[in-house]
């Protein structure tokens, strides 16, 4: 009897040891900008303010603004401080807000704001001090205590840029020309190379331990007891020379304001939060915490908060599934990505066509299989059985005995991908110049009543929908749905043998990628990049047939391809590792048909073949934090899913789906090169999921620059899967 799913690899390796789904603290981001993006000079924050949990102040070039608690419209600017550039904000310890200002020094009290009479000058920072505050700016510096004020002349430089109390009586005072360490025995300055990485200082923060960090040009100089000690830069981790401003956070994280968005160090490395995900601008200038926990940070275009959410990993699930079900859910039932008409605006959303529907609903439709598999819940089981009919119409809408649609869409679209077209001669002459294999297809869009379907169908598509029928088959079909299963891949498997191994379009010619035959694969020098993949994915087609249907036939077709033309030696390495040719597409085409090898396959000298191939495969993707890479590794083997990295990976992919740009080409904390792939820029080490772009296992991980700018989200299906098979696999346990 064939192996099943249920009574495979796992049951004869035996259980693993779940790990407990413990809750963990999810980030997101949420955007403020002071007023409409287009006046931008209201946008341009240089300082805020968390007033308990109650209010957020904001200082900006025009004035100062009020965020109420629970709102999103800032109120401003402020009455009672004169319109114009607000440089620091402070709350003192009996909760009074002060204001340091173009034209002076500002204090609330029950009226509103008013402004302190004695001091007539433009003032830049301000701190506790003394019992009082401490108000400094490029004409002197002034101590407030109550109704009493006393200036003083300035023991530094006159480009004052941040203050903060030593705790011992004496104040450092960071300016644009040194720091200044003013205590009871005199003042120091630190202004030249070995006592400060640069004299351009801006912030000041003391860490958990006591010491002073100076953030400024060049990064951030440690001091402890007055002295050099320490430093970060670039080398130490620091994504940027330039830091303008650093923070202790509630957790005693350090949290540095760059010209590269918001780093953090926990004692060991660096994070960082940038892009359009976390913050409305890289250019960070101020950072402070609510009583909550939550960073509220000043940027070149608004306010940002970085908030955090206790969950684990089964709410991300319920999360990531509310999210699908709403945006990503489209008729026929079918699951990918959706376009936002604003950028960035999930409130209005709208149907998009991919050429990959079909495979990323198939994924879906294992993701909703493994959750049945796991929970018996029987909206899962209801999901997948739409899927499942949506993926057969991909089928029958194109009126053929098996040809499938990539996608299909409703006539009343006025819009889709690929619209049909036509070609000159020329332009068919230089692309067949620069790309032999090229096809042009002018009719790509074919109307079948009230819908239109897309042609030219690619390999991909038919390796996930096979992915798809035989794990629906052994996870969630009921007897109904396994005899269309039935039906179904017999249409499919038989069109592609009756057409000699090539995906036949209504043209009468095979489609551009749909290509298993012999005659091309070993011995066409054009399709030598496909040869291994391709040959997988051929055999892992029969073998699904053949495990669904029972039609010897299947097997017959699957060895006769292994024996008689040495499929078995194109399948041993097939994932490729030369710089040229190897991609992030074949990764996940091999993730998609492995399966059908060996999770049917009994034969022992066969499955040692696929195994190699796999665990080839497999030296590659272990290495990328590649969660549904992982847990099919697991699957096949009952190895150990790389646990840990797939745990940081479902627990570090932010709930913000957008697909926004991520640049890490100009972080001076990592370096470009060429590899593994010369395609694209790269990052000489892998950065975790929170700081490059939305997860796509056919999208190398390792690009510089990824993402779009925000007018597309994509669906949550890359993680519910992974999740969801380490459910069902047992190598998760659900919440206690």
């Amino acid at each position: 009897m064939l192996m099943s799913l249920c009574l495979g690899v796992m049951a004869v390796l035996g259980a693993p040891e779940a790990v407990v789904d413990t809750p963990f603290m999810q980030e997101y981001h949420e955007a403020f900008p002071i007023t409409a993006e287009e006046q931008e000079e209201a946008n341009d924050v240089r300082c805020v303010l968390a007033e308990g949990p109650d209010q957020v102040w904001a200082g900006t070039k025009t004035g100062l603004y009020r965020l109420e608690a629970g709102e999103h419209k800032w109120h401003g600017p402020v009455a009672g401080v004169s319109e114009g550039p607000v440089f620091d904000l402070l709350c003192d310890t009996s909760g009074m807000v002060w204001v340091a200002a173009w034209d002076g020094l500002y204090r609330s009290d029950s009226d509103g704001f008013k402004k302190i009479d004695l001091i007539q000058a433009p003032l830049g920072a301000l701190c506790v001090y003394n019992g009082g505050i401490a108000a400094f700016g490029p004409d002197g510096w002034w101590e407030v205590k109550g109704e009493i004020i006393t200036a003083h002349e300035l023991p530094c430089a006159r480009s004052i840029r941040a203050v903060m109390d030593d705790g011992s009586g004496g104040l450092w005072i960071a300016t644009g020309v040194g720091l200044t360490h003013q205590h009871g025995t005199g003042v120091t300055l630190h202004q030249v190379g070995d006592e400060i990485l640069s004299a351009d200082v801006y912030g000041l923060a003391k860490s958990p331990e006591g010491a002073v960090w100076a953030a400024g040009m060049g990064g951030i100089t440690v001091f402890r007891d007055g002295a050099r000690a320490g430093e970060f830069t670039p080398k130490e981790g620091l994504p940027s020379v330039y830091a303008k401003c650093v923070v202790q956070g509630p957790d005693g994280r350090m949290w540095a304001g760059t010209a590269q968005g918001v780093a953090r160090y926990d004692g060991a490395s660096w994070s960082l939060r940038h892009s359009r995900r976390w913050l409305l601008s890289d250019e960070v200038r101020d950072i402070v915490f609510d009583g909550a926990g939550t960073a509220w940070i000043a940027t070149a275009k608004g306010v940002s908060a970085i908030r955090q959410r206790r969950m684990t990993l089964a709410e991300k699930a319920e999360y990531f599934q509310d999210i699908c079900m709403k945006r990503h859910v489209r008729k026929p039932w079918l699951v990918e990505k959706c376009v936002l008409p604003k950028a960035g605006d999930v409130s209005k959303w709208e149907p998009m066509d991919d050429d990959n529907d079909g495979q990323y609903t198939e994924m879906y439709l294992v993701m909703e299989s493994f959750r049945y598999a796991a929970t018996k819940d029987p909206d899962a089981r209801e999901n997948a059985r739409k899927a499942y009919e949506a993926m057969r119409f991909l089928q029958s809408v194109t009126e053929t005995s098996g040809f499938i649609a990539r996608t299909v869409v409703p006539t009343t679209w006025n819009h889709v991908h690929d619209p049909n077209r036509s070609y000159t001669e020329p332009e068919i002459a230089e692309k067949r110049v620069e790309e032999p294999r090229y096809k042009p297809v002018e009719k790509r869009w074919h109307h079948n009543g009230e819908w239109r379907w897309k042609g030219d169908t690619s390999s991909d598509e038919i390796t996930g929908h096979f992915f798809g029928y035989g794990l629906y088959y052994d996870l969630a079909a009921d007897e109904e749905q396994k005899e269309s299963l039935k039906d179904l891949v017999r249409r499919v498997m038989d069109y592609v043998i009756d057409h000699g191994y090539v995906l036949v379009d209504v043209d009468g010619k095979h489609t551009r990628w749909g290509v298993w035959a012999p005659e091309r694969l070993n011995d066409d020098p054009d399709w030598r990049i496909e040869r291994g993949v391709n040959s997988v994915e051929i055999l892992s087609y029969l073998k699904t047939a053949w495990h669904i249907t029972g039609d010897e036939k299947y097997q017959r077709e699957y060895l006769r391809l292994l024996n008689e033309h040495n499929y078995k030696e194109n399948v041993r390495h097939a994932k490729t590792y030369e710089v040229a040719w190897c991609t992030h597409i074949d990764d996940e085409l091999l993730a998609l048909a492995y399966p059908g090898l060996l999770l049917y396959e009994t034969d022992p000298e066969l499955r040692a073949l696929y195994r190699e191939s796999l665990d080839h495969w497999y030296t590659g993707a272990s290495k990328e934090q590649n969660a549904f890479a992982n847990m099919i590794y697991a699957l096949l083997t009952g190895n150990d899913p790389n646990l840990n990295d797939t745990l940081f990976m479902l627990r570090d992919t932010p709930l913000d789906l957008i697909d926004w740009t991520i640049d890490n080409s100009t972080r001076e904390d990592i370096h470009m090169q060429r590899a593994p792939i010369f395609e694209d820029l790269q990052t000489n080490r892998l950065l975790p999921p929170s700081e490059r772009g939305v997860i796509r296992c056919d999208k190398n991980p390792w690009t510089a620059v990824q993402g779009g700018e925000g007018r597309t989200e994509w669906a949550p299906t890359f993680w519910l899967l992974p999740y969801w098979m380490g459910r069902h696999l047992g190598f998760i346990a659900p919440p206690q």
